[in-house]
């Protein structure tokens, strides 16, 4: 069994409060031990729980197994070790667990979207534990209170990363029980805020490597390292827009070095083009991205768009892209992977079509894969910050456009789609390059 790093004072004080209250909220920074913390709470009061059945639920069954059972090692299967078994309970994804009171059934659910609640009706839940409850839906979450109104020992567990402040967890669903609990001395409810610095198991070296990936005026600072619920709002990559300079390339590269023929004397792992498809308004816009040292340097070498014209067709698209395709491939020798808007299947044939006629790959055009688009702006952001993204000099489309873009005011977890000047064509064209491969480039810090 692995043993967890020493709990802080912080961490410690919300655990011996969970014993007294029935709605335990532990939000913070990431980075914080807020789910191992959570997990041990939970594993710990399993122990002599007098229900059988509990639930633990994440945005998808997936994320629910990854930061509960698994947890970077420290989860409930650990806790167990030797006592447990995952298997099914009318056919749901659960772990059976041999407690000191019995046998218990502990199911896994997803709670992100909405319908989810109907997967866990039925039961009654003696205690239930959502992580990142702020990204479930918020019928699942009611319908977690209400399945474990009775049981004998109610204990409802949420570990959740900051949002803005107006978010409707806080203001459907915190915002309710913090004022019953400032009526009600004993009502039930434990908040507990915890960072980085409360995880013990974290070196003062390991903390200052994290830090220098953050700007420390940015939202994801904010809310990452200092766990506040802060807003987004204006220009999202405002050093970049400012000041542009430090994130550019040219012919010093040291990555980019030719030899005397022309050709590059550092390969690239892989070379790969975006493709944003135009209409109603906005461009067809195609950008190049190298990467280097697997996934820890990109290099945006090339872009080209097609400008905005009522007579643009599929036949003009597909002209434009071989042409982009061809100067990309005499420049860089190969491109591995064209990745269009996946949405566009229709076109993305059309370029498949018009790359095998022209004698250039073709099976290597697929639609990218789609992710959550908040994370697109975190990703640069952290390339940038760690000086690992450079963008040429001659791309001066792309770099107005990333200088340009803004936060939604709606939605201020995304850039706004109002495509001034065409910067959410770039901006998408860019993205494509990335997509694919974004879950390798955070990881390779």
């Amino acid at each position: 069994m692995n043993k967890p790093a020493p709990l802080s004072q912080r961490q410690y004080d919300y655990f011996l409060r969970c014993f007294d209250s029935w709605f335990n909220v532990a939000e913070g920074g990431k980075r914080g031990g807020k789910n191992v913390l959570v997990t041990l709470i939970f594993c710990a009061m399993l122990e002599k729980h007098r229900n059988k059945i509990h639930l633990v639920a994440g945005v998808s069954v997936a994320t629910g197994k990854l930061n509960i059972l698994d947890c970077d090692g420290y989860g409930l299967l650990n806790y167990f070790e030797g006592r447990c078994r995952e298997g099914k309970y009318k056919d749901r994804d659960c772990v059976y667990v041999q407690t000191q009171t019995g046998e218990k059934v502990v199911l896994v659910s997803g709670g992100g979207k909405d319908g989810d609640e109907k997967l866990i009706k039925g039961n009654t839940y003696g205690m239930a534990y959502v992580t990142e409850a702020n990204e479930c839906h918020p019928k699942f979450l009611k319908e977690v209170f209400d399945r474990t109104v009775s049981s004998f020992d109610r204990k409802i567990f949420h570990d959740l990363n900051p949002k803005e402040e107006e978010h409707w967890y806080y203001t459907d669903i915190l915002k309710f029980h913090e004022e019953q609990q400032l009526k009600i001395p004993r009502y039930g409810y434990n908040y507990g805020h915890f960072t980085l610095v409360d995880n013990m198991s974290l070196s003062d070296e390991k903390i200052a490597t994290v830090l220098s990936t953050y700007q420390k005026d940015s939202v994801w600072y904010k809310r990452d390292i200092r766990g506040e619920r802060a807003v987004a709002d204006g220009v999202i990559f405002r050093r970049f827009s400012e000041n542009n300079e430090p994130y550019l390339y040219d012919d010093t590269d040291p990555l980019m070095e030719r030899d005397m023929e022309g050709k590059l004397i550092h390969t690239p792992f892989k070379i790969v083009i975006g493709v944003d498809f135009g209409g109603n308004g906005s461009m067809t816009t195609f950008v190049c991205t190298l990467y280097f040292n697997r996934y820890h340097d990109l290099r945006v070498a090339e872009e080209g768009g097609i400008q905005l014209s009522k007579d643009i067709d599929a036949d003009t698209i597909c002209e434009e892209f071989v042409t982009f395709y061809r100067l990309c491939i005499e420049r860089y020798v190969r491109v591995d992977w064209v990745f269009p808007d996946s949405a566009s299947t229709t076109m993305i044939n059309s370029l498949r079509s018009a790359a095998k006629k022209a004698e250039l790959p073709s099976n290597n055009i697929t639609g990218c894969r789609k992710n959550e688009i908040s994370e697109r702006p975190r990703t640069i952001d952290l390339l940038f910050n760690t000086g690992r993204l450079k963008i040429n000099r001659s791309c001066t489309r792309l770099r107005k456009a990333i200088g340009s873009l803004k936060w939604d005011e709606k939605n201020p977890n995304i850039p706004e789609d109002k495509n001034h000047g065409n910067c959410n064509d770039w901006w998408d064209g860019f993205n494509y390059c990335l997509l694919d491969f974004i879950e390798y480039i955070a990881l390779d810090r």
